[in-house]
């Protein structure tokens, strides 16, 4: 297996869940070592109370190729941005959240984001995207990479294209 990023070094702060953790995940199986920062221990929970801890994360980087390390630190801002958790579901099951919320059916894994993330860690001329912004459906088209069920969701362009252009939820293409 490819490894571009052996002998790199990452920081993922926030690594214990959702797309940090796939982004920690997605850059060990790169080769990279990764520093997984985070307040969940398995020795002390952050307020949230959530089972997922950075020494897991860091677990999962190592089983994918590189070597993680768990580093504790409190990165506590205040706002935490919806994630799949809000929808209770998890990446096994996600497709569930689309009977409430049509529009879930675009959503992508921790793991779409953590690729794109790598793969732009990976790029030589990594350069040619300064002052953009970009999302993993953008990257995925030019890095030839998919989620964990071989689709490349394009969110971005369905929000413009559907949700912004009042048209009725349908992720086909888009997927």
């Amino acid at each position: 297996m490819e490894r571009p990023l052996s002998g790199r070094v990452a920081l993922v702060a926030g690594g214990t869940r959702a797309a940090g953790r796939g982004i920690a995940v997605q850059l060990g199986a790169a080769g990279a070592t990764v520093y997984v920062t985070g307040r969940t221990t398995r020795s002390e929970r952050s307020e949230m109370n959530r089972p997922d801890t950075i020494e897991e994360t860091a677990e999962l980087v190592d089983a994918a190729g590189g070597r993680g390390i768990a580093v504790p630190v409190d990165h506590l801002v205040p706002g935490w941005r919806c994630t799949r958790r809000s929808y209770g579901v998890t990446e096994e099951n996600w497709h569930d959240a689309t009977e409430r919320t049509p529009d879930f059916g675009i959503s992508e894994t921790p793991a779409y984001v953590g690729r794109a993330v790598a793969a732009l860690a990976a790029d030589p001329d990594v350069a040619r995207w300064n002052g953009q912004s970009l999302s993993s459906g953008q990257l995925a088209k030019v890095y030839g990479f998919t989620d964990l069920d071989g689709s490349q969701p394009d969110a971005w362009r369905f929000i413009t294209e559907v949700r912004e252009a009042g048209k009725p939820c349908d992720v086909t293409g888009y997927r």
